[in-house]
């Protein structure tokens, strides 16, 4: 599955994952291959990327889509950890 992370400045993840774990505004939800078509809200908190390697990306905020294993985060700002 293929997980695209963008801020209004630029693209700052681009790459296949395994599973990605999101800071809903209802709380934490994970999306894994095949999951069904999806658009939420996201609160602050860490987006959790698990694939070859496992990267941690915090988000001020945004939303995401999730489409044919497809997964696009538009963040309002992001923090590396």
């Amino acid at each position: 599955m293929h997980l695209e992370i963008l801020t209004p400045d630029k693209k700052v993840f681009s790459g296949e994952i395994t599973s990605v774990n999101l800071p809903g505004t209802l709380g934490y939800f994970e999306v894994l291959t095949n999951h069904a078509p999806l658009i939420s809200t996201l609160d602050k908190g860490e987006i959790l990327i698990n694939g070859n390697n496992q990267e941690n990306i915090f988000v001020d905020g945004g939303v995401v889509e999730v489409l044919n294993n497809n997964i696009i985060v538009l963040a309002e700002s992001i923090t590396r950890r």
